[in-house]
């Protein structure tokens, strides 16, 4: 009788040990699956401000011709559209650190803003009682419809 009581765990042991080490031999990806994954995203470059306070990101290569590529990553959100005009479309929402009790900083709040033939960029608030007005990331995307 005493032989049966580790009979049931030993089997149960072998077999997620055997159903874990299974599974995981499926996930694996082939060097070529991952080239190809690589190559169908976009560039994501990280890059400081002029001034080296802001970091963001741009996601893409604009061309040279077009209006985001006079863009830089900590510009205002006025001098953004005295540069290159309007968005067609905005959208503005909090971020979870708006909600966090002893957060006293900054990125509580984003803006993003749609270009049509260009892609989309996000404005955040540095400090933390003014406006999302600081670039911060620029989504370069030549068929954007200028839409949410």
């Amino acid at each position: 009788m005493y032989r049966n009581n580790w009979l049931i765990p030993a089997v149960c042991f072998i077999f997620l040990f055997g159903c874990a080490s299974r599974h995981k031999a499926e996930t694996t990806k082939s060097p070529a699956e991952t080239t190809k994954a690589a190559k169908s995203k976009p560039a994501v470059r990280a890059v400081k401000s002029a001034d080296g306070l802001i970091d963001g990101e741009i996601v893409g290569t604009p061309a040279p011709d077009s209006k985001f590529a006079q863009l830089q990553i900590g510009m205002t959100l006025g001098h953004v559209e005295n540069l290159i005009g309007r968005p067609n479309d905005t959208d503005s929402r909090i971020t979870g650190k708006q909600f966090q009790p002893f957060y006293f900083g900054g990125d509580t709040q984003r803006t993003e803003a749609f270009y049509k033939n260009e892609g989309q960029l996000t404005f955040s608030n540095i400090h933390p009682d003014s406006a999302a007005d600081t670039l911060i990331r620029i989504m370069v995307n030549p068929n954007a419809t200028g839409n949410r």
